[in-house]
């Protein structure tokens, strides 16, 4: 499989969560006939939003198998699940009350509870569900936030060089919100990244991540993300077998397409 990442554009954010759907769908098929699960964690905020109702209706709906399919998060704040800024009610809300995922297979991050002992209980709940190590999730959804944070790893956070643990508690800076987050060696870790970053206001930290110098450590998205190759404007471009796929509408890749 190749290690390069891809850089897939469309048109517009549209375009940009039907291909992210699209590839969800086909994955979670070829997974669910091969080893009979498929192990996905989603990402939050609001870019995925458009993909996620996407998947909630045809023609995603009936085509993903369901029952197979397992959900977990990148990242969660630490609210309740009913919260307006829970990932997990944004996603529930979004398409899994609307297709029939089995409850046990969802597998939220418990952001009622305090940050440490949230992510003291998903590490418990990774290794129940891979076995001991570091896990590897058949697919990871991620986003990037204008300073260049994915999950909830923040510029300059000491959890950007965490080796040990699968998942942390975090703050983001300067609201000071308790957080849970996948640390980086589990999303280094996945079969398959995909970064849907979308919108005029995010291109130019887009430029930063794929043409700048390479600081993780100032630009966490770089840890999964770095070293891109453009391609081809099509829908399809997303189910290349890039192990990292950046998904840009064309206003988030302005630039560096200009």
């Amino acid at each position: 499989m190749p290690s390069s990442p891809s850089i897939c554009i469309y048109p517009d954010a549209r375009e940009a969560a039907w291909a992210g759907a699209e590839s969800f769908a086909l994955r979670a098929g070829a997974a669910v006939r091969d080893s009979g699960r498929f192990s996905v964690a989603l990402s939050g905020g609001s870019g995925p939003v458009e993909m996620y109702r996407l998947m909630g209706e045809e023609p995603f709906r009936s085509a993903i198998p369901w029952e197979g399919v397992h959900l977990f998060w990148g990242d969660e704040r630490c609210v309740p699940p009913g919260h307006h800024r829970s990932n997990y009610g944004m996603a529930h809300e979004a398409f899994i009350s609307r297709v029939p995922v089995p409850p046990e297979n969802v597998h939220r991050m418990r952001g009622e509870l305090p940050a440490a002992e949230g992510a003291r209980r998903y590490a418990e709940e990774l290794a129940a569900f891979f076995g001991p190590g570091i896990p590897r999730l058949d697919l990871v959804h991620l986003g990037m936030g204008p300073d260049g944070h994915t999950a909830s790893l923040f510029p300059f956070s000491p959890l950007l060089l965490e080796r040990g643990r699968t998942v942390a508690d975090a703050i983001q800076q300067p609201a000071g919100e308790p957080r849970i987050t996948l640390t980086p060696p589990v999303l280094r870790a996945a079969a398959r990244v995909e970064m849907l970053v979308t919108g005029a206001g995010k291109a130019a930290i887009v430029r930063t991540a794929l043409r700048g110098p390479l600081d993780p450590l100032r630009i966490p998205a770089q840890m999964v993300g770095a070293g891109a190759r453009p391609l081809p404007h099509a829908r399809t471009d997303a189910l290349t077998h890039s192990r990292i796929a950046w998904m840009l509408d064309a206003a988030a890749a302005a630039g560096i397409t200009r």
